[in-house]
């Protein structure tokens, strides 16, 4: 796989509540990915950023919510969330704590 294609699958570390529980109690990274990622990218696209070992990849797809704005009616984009399982002993500190 060429390296640009990796740069460009993960999009942003994806930082919520259920994403820092997650990462407490499984070891499991979630990141907004690109529409078109796939598993095996998201796979190598981790490895390759963070050196570290993936055990596995889930993927969610979620609409976009209409929301109202005065009287016109909008509508956020759709998203694509990767939660990542490392392998025992590795880890991603995004913080970069020492």
């Amino acid at each position: 796989m060429n390296q640009e294609r990796l740069m460009k699958i993960l999009l942003a570390p994806h930082i919520s509540e259920k994403a820092t529980v997650v990462a407490e109690n499984h070891k499991q990274f979630v990141f907004q990915v690109a529409p078109d990622a796939t598993k095996p990218e998201i796979k190598q696209a981790v490895e390759h950023l963070f050196d570290v070992k993936v055990a596995g990849v889930q993927i969610v797809n979620l609409k976009g919510k209409t929301k109202r704005f005065g009287a016109t009616m909008g509508k956020r984009s759709n998203l694509k969330k990767a939660y990542v399982a490392l392998k025992p002993g590795f880890d991603i500190d995004f913080m970069g704590g020492q």
